[in-house]
């Protein structure tokens, strides 16, 4: 799969919201192949996480989120599932699992119903090696702030709107991969 293409695909004009994704999916691709080279053990497909990396936030430009020069119609917390349709329509439903389970450390069904988020009640949560090393590295790194890298305790602390559930999760995922 050539991803730049893809991207250039959904985001043809070089703008401030292009330059957001990008920046922001390198660094996330960054972090992401350090831990699949760090950890040979755990067998992660390491083509796969710099393409699926590269492509966890295709869906962003459907999305009304001003700050990061999304003007689209949908809530953000569906950009996951959005891009997900995408890589979908691409031939491309591995990549889309990525997508589609990065958010938060992954959302459960009771947490879409209890929150009363805008996503099909169904479990969005990472379950292979590479779906779990991408949606740990993202949660170092927002659109807002490109280039800082948080802190784990940082990376918790904006989990906490997921529940206690995702944060322990991801701190399960940062005794593997840290």
């Amino acid at each position: 799969m050539n991803y730049e293409l893809c991207i250039r695909k959904y985001y043809p004009e070089d703008n401030e919201q292009r330059h957001i994704l990008v920046t922001h999916s390198e660094l996330v691709t960054r972090k992401a192949l350090s831990i699949v080279d760090s950890h040979p053990e755990l067998g992660a497909d390491r083509q796969f996480v710099l393409e699926a990396a590269m492509l966890h936030d295709l869906g962003i430009f459907l999305c009304n989120a001003p700050g990061i020069y999304c003007f689209g119609t949908e809530p953000y917390i569906k950009h996951g599932i959005l891009g997900a349709e995408l890589l979908r329509k691409e031939g491309f439903p591995r990549h889309a699992r990525v997508c589609e389970r990065h958010t938060g450390a992954g959302i459960t069904k009771e947490d879409i119903e209890k929150q009363g988020l805008p996503l099909p009640p169904q479990d969005f949560l990472p379950e292979t090696i590479e779906e779990k090393i991408i949606c740990y590295a993202d949660k170092f790194f927002s659109k807002t702030k490109l280039e800082r890298e948080k802190t784990v305790e940082e990376a918790c602390r904006s989990l906490l709107k997921f529940g206690n559930d995702g944060t322990e999760r991801f701190l399960s995922w940062a005794k593997i991969f840290e």
